[in-house]
């Protein structure tokens, strides 16, 4: 079997072609076998992190870090340059620490499409070697990347540019987190082919990027909590079109091995 690098050469000359509806279809199947004990997870571990913000807040800032109007003046507040350096470094620093458990959603929708057990440690699976340097290093890098021309758009006093900057970064690096854990591939290079990917068939995979944003947020208007359970509707539509592509390159007459790709 080829390797992924060697997949991606292929599409390189050749492209691919992905049907819209399949995909999505695929995708809703394998949500519905994952929605529920992954709700439970982000909403525990949503819980955790708000305390963990609080009391970090409080032991820096004191009580008053909760109130609104420190909340507000601390929101407008202007940072100078090496206060926007530190904070970028700081935040994608944190956000990467954050990347495998995004990707253990991602291996929970492997399992729920192999028919395969899944529990609570799905999540931490990708907190090891070879994984976690590389996932680290994908988000660190959009991320100084993504952050950095944000603060430096802002800075300029053009609204919303920044905003719709990083949402072509996360639209172009799409692919980026299943070539690594999927494809074995290093940070650079899923990045690059993930950027392959995307421009070879840019017009069905932004809708489906689209799509998977809206559906995982539409959960927002069940009183807010619904979002906790919609919001892995994007990694099943990331994992679906992820595999529709490379089975196509491996089988392209078979629809019904999309997801039973061997190739991590």
């Amino acid at each position: 079997m080829k390797s992924t690098l060697d997949q991606i050469e292929d599409i390189k000359k050749d492209g691919y072609s992905i049907d819209f509806s399949t995909v999505f279809n695929y995708a809703f199947e394998n949500y519905k076998k994952i929605a529920l004990y992954s709700g439970l997870i982000i909403l525990v571990f949503s819980v955790v992190v708000v305390i963990v913000v609080m009391g970090l807040a409080v032991a820096f800032y004191g009580v008053q870090s909760l109130t609104e109007n420190f909340l507000e003046e601390f929101q407008n507040q202007k940072l100078t340059y090496i206060q926007q350096v530190i904070s970028t470094v700081s935040l994608s620093a944190v956000t990467a620490l954050f990347a495998p458990l995004g990707a253990g959603f991602l291996k929970m929708a492997d399992c729920a499409d192999k028919d395969e057990e899944f529990n609570v440690s799905t999540i931490f699976t990708y907190y090891k070697a070879p994984y976690f340097l590389q996932l680290f290093s994908v988000a660190f890098i959009l991320g100084i990347v993504s952050t950095g021309i944000a603060y430096f758009i802002d800075s300029l006093g053009i609204e919303f540019v920044g905003t719709a900057f990083s949402f072509f970064i996360n639209y172009f690096t799409f692919f980026a987190i299943p070539l690594i854990i999927f494809g074995n591939l290093n940070a650079i290079d899923a990045i690059k082919s993930s950027f392959v990917l995307v421009t070879k068939n840019p017009a069905t995979i932004f809708f489906l990027f689209i799509v998977g944003f809206i559906g995982s947020a539409i959960g927002i208007f069940g009183c807010c909590i619904g979002i906790l359970f919609t919001a892995v509707f994007n990694t099943s539509v990331t994992y679906a079109t992820y595999f529709s592509i490379f089975n196509e390159e491996e089988q392209p007459d078979s629809i019904d091995s999309i997801g039973k790709s061997d190739l991590e």
